[in-house]
């Protein structure tokens, strides 16, 4: 970070060399005797900023005192001017290596003669910024704490310090401070209020400490809420049952999980049957990186996320042979891996010399439970036996899950670790000191929501699919909690174009009951909006807009798109030709219908000689049945979606025709494609870019020679996955072939399509070898999580405009 200017009476801005703006004044009198008062915005609180502030005060001698705020933090020092400079620097260079200090402003304000420095109770000033930490996972001196016998918090599972454990996940209002959270019911004995107390602890002013004797505690439930055990007796008699095959209900830092030992297939059986979950991969929890290592490639940059203080699951190639059990994630070369990252984890995980499964604590397709009596209910008939704990949970914080593609760390659901951390604005905070207040409410699957907050935009927790009554019960809490914690007043809502959302009928009604604007963004632009939020660009950009479906701006039915953004329209210049889905929204799993729909468009009354697995597993009857509604387009929509395409091609070579989770048949074919990969030069299919007869339109990528050529090499008995591997090329030149038309520098690929890291890889290396800058959404990743979040800046950017600043 850029060092501070000096202090005087008049104040002005510098940008750090991490962004970081910083306001000071031109003047100072080295060697007299000043005092300065410090406004520090950023995710301050939770960090162990105060305690760091008042060591650095102490060394510098210098008075005054540090307390948080609604904002950050507020700092008042006093002491020889020189001190004060020193101060300021070392303030940016080595505050703790968690916070974010994201402006510093720094005003002369007349002495009072103070002679010590001390930490002030929290300061309401109004108005509150998003300044809590993520929770964190559990630090090194923490974990030692609870393997030494000579500790006074030896097995004590909510062993904490100011450097890990719940923040976000226990915060009940701002500022951060203990009576603010859910630890406000456990009083602090005086073995703990000592160390809270003294400045050269580690606990000092840490607002979430306890111990065994003052803290939260833990028994084991059987499923009618009957205590079984407690304590150190309840873990061990808990990691018994999962020995013995059992399952496991934990309840966690941010919410339940399921566990099941990860080497038995008869357990993990259990488990898919109970939860409805026949073929969707579960994470697992290994006991140690040595013993991950046993079963997983890993590379440095999938080590250091592992590692982290956010701790998410990471996406690792599996080795092979392996003793874990083969159901974890069926005919799926990757394994969703992580690392104990709470006390209780690391106690198990002793008992527990095993990998385990440690799955969301869920019914299918509901969000994370997150209150021991609502497990009891929700989880009946899937746990045997529950552990629990008295420490309530402010709000569910599900695991975070990455994917490093291409050489990066892409998010695929965030959550846990690094939410609430907001993202500055940075082409709006620039020009405009009022941006208005914006909730963004994002799609109907995978959904969070979003809020703008001055010159940051804060985007939830996963909150999940809205399909269930559950899940719409979550959004709203979300959207209520969120609002309240950061005591937010939208000025307007925005949400996505499709009429019949959740989240879009919420957000008519919500603009309805307020009083506000409700402003329908295009699903795709969001996407590529997201993109450009993250990044920081302002001008034009070249989106690549692909995934399973959208609604488009002609009511069909969007995926496959090429579209010209900026931060507040878009102009569709291309797209995926159009085909019908018999049936509607059964598609969305059912590849079978897709494969007959594009091979009819083909092949028309010839599709009965195909001897192909869709018509084999559809049988005679119901291909004529479907052959039959395509000739009369009898709800078949329409839609130009690449993830459709996907599913039919998976469908064709007979490695997914009906899926059981979203996403499965795709994931397949990248699967086999990248089998071949490394092992042949693939010449990909043609899928040639029309322009139509006599119009403006946008181009059309004709999918008809592909699927031809598909047919061809199947039914010549080809290699499924070299043509899986020409499939994923014929893709990545599409792209680069529109990318050269265009002659547009900037290129964003966004979407759930850009998930498949080998898709990913080869339109990078194709359009970077070509000069172009290409950027993908990873901080909140390219699949619908991130359309909160590109609502939002759409939305932003609009209303600006509308009302530029004076």
């Amino acid at each position: 970070m850029g060092r501070s200017a000096g202090i005087g009476t008049q104040r002005h801005s510098i940008v750090g060399s991490h962004g970081m703006t910083l306001a000071a004044s031109s003047t100072t009198r080295p060697g007299f005797n000043e005092r300065i008062r410090l406004i520090v915005r950023g995710v301050v609180q939770g960090m162990g900023f105060r305690p760091f502030v008042f060591r650095l005060a102490h060394e510098l001698s210098l008075a005054g005192w540090v307390a948080n705020t609604g904002q950050g933090a507020i700092i008042e020092l006093e002491g020889e001017s020189t001190n004060l400079l020193r101060f300021q620097a070392r303030l940016q260079t080595e505050s703790p290596r968690l916070s974010k200090i994201q402006s510093l402003t720094a005003t002369q304000i007349p002495k009072v003669g103070e002679d010590t420095f001390s930490i002030r109770p929290s300061q309401s000033d109004g108005r509150r910024q998003p300044v809590i930490s993520p929770d964190l996972a559990t630090c090194l001196n923490c974990v030692q704490d609870i393997i030494d016998p000579q500790s006074r918090r030896y097995r004590y599972p909510f062993t904490t310090c100011t450097q890990c454990g719940p923040r976000y996940s226990i915060v009940l209002r701002l500022p951060y401070d203990r009576l603010s959270t859910t630890m406000d019911q456990f009083p602090l004995c005086a073995d703990c209020q000592y160390e809270f107390d003294n400045p050269r602890d580690r606990r000092f002013h840490a607002e979430s400490i306890s111990c065994p004797g003052c803290g939260p505690q833990i028994a084991l439930w059987n499923y009618e809420g009957s205590i079984l055990a407690q304590r150190e007796d309840g873990i061990r008699k808990a990691c018994d049952l999962v020995k013995h095959g059992g399952i496991l209900a934990v309840k966690g830092l941010g919410g339940f999980q399921l566990w099941v030992n990860a080497r038995s297939s008869k357990a993990v059986q259990l488990l898919r049957q109970r939860k409805h979950r026949p073929t969707k991969p579960f994470a697992v929890l290994f006991p140690s990186l040595e013993m991950l290592k046993q079963h997983c490639l890993i590379s440095s940059k999938e080590t250091q996320l592992l590692t982290s203080s956010a701790a998410p699951i990471v996406l690792l190639r599996r080795t092979d042979p392996s003793t874990l059990s083969s159901n974890l994630a069926p005919d799926n070369p990757y394994l969703g891996a992580m690392l104990p990252y709470t006390p209780l984890h690391h106690l198990m995980m002793a008992h527990l010399p095993t990998p385990v499964v440690a799955t969301s604590g869920n019914r299918s397709d509901e969000p994370i439970v997150s209150d021991e009596q609502d497990a009891l209910e929700r989880l009946r008939g899937i746990a045997d036996a529950f552990l629990v704990h008295n420490r309530p949970i402010a709000r569910p914080v599900d695991d975070s899950v990455v994917r490093v593609l291409s050489g990066k760390p892409v998010m695929l659901r965030r959550a846990r670790g690094y939410v609430p951390t907001p993202l500055p604005l940075k082409t709006l905070s620039d020009s405009n000191n009022n941006l208005p207040c914006i909730l963004a409410v994002g799609g109907h699957v995978k959904n969070t929501i979003a809020v703008t907050t001055q010159d940051d935009v804060l985007v939830s927790h996963h909150i999940g699919d809205l399909s269930t009554a559950e899940a719409s019960m979550q959004f709203e809490r979300t959207v209520s909690d969120v609002l309240t914690l950061f005591d937010l007043t939208p000025q307007a809502i925005a949400c996505d174009s499709h009429p019949d959302y959740r989240s879009t009928r919420f957000a008519h009604q919500f603009g309805q009951q307020r009083h506000i604007p409700v402003i329908p963004v295009q699903h795709h632009h969001a996407h590529i909006a997201s993109g450009m939020a993250e990044h920081g660009l302002s001008g034009s950009v070249l989106g690549v807009a692909w995934d399973g479906s959208g609604y488009g701006a002609d009511g069909t039915l969007w995926g496959g798109e090429f579209l010209i953004c900026d931060p507040s329209g878009f102009q569709r210049i291309g797209h995926l030709r159009p085909f019908p889905l018999p049936g509607g929204e059964i598609c969305m799993r059912d590849s079978r219908r897709v494969a007959l729909a594009l091979l009819y468009e083909v092949f028309s009354e010839r599709v009965f000689e195909l001897d192909f697995p869709p018509m084999q597993s559809l049988g005679h009857h119901l291909t004529r049945s479907l052959v039959a509604i395509l000739n009369k387009e009898i709800h078949c929509p329409i839609t130009t979606s690449i993830g459709r395409l996907f599913d039919a091609v998976s469908a064709l070579l007979g490695l997914s025709q009906v899926a059981s989770f979203e996403g499965e048949a795709a994931m397949a074919l990248e699967f086999l494609a990248d089998r071949e990969e490394s092992q042949t030069q693939s010449q990909p299919y043609c899928i040639p870019l029309e322009s139509p007869s006599g119009s403006q339109g946008p181009w059309v990528a004709d999918w008809g020679p592909l699927i031809s050529d598909i047919v061809h090499d199947i039914s010549g008995q080809k290699s499924p996955s070299e043509i899986a591997l020409r499939f994923h090329h014929a893709l990545a030149m599409l792209i680069t072939d529109v990318a050269e038309r265009i002659q547009c520098h900037q290129i964003i690929l966004s979407g759930g399509v850009f998930q498949n890291a080998l898709l990913l890889k080869l339109s990078e290396t194709a359009l970077t070898t070509r000069g172009l800058a290409v950027h993908t959404p990873q901080l909140f990743g390219p699949n619908d999580g991130s359309l909160s979040l590109g609502q939002s800046f759409i939305t932003m950017n609009q209303l600006v405009q509308q009302h530029p600043p004076a």
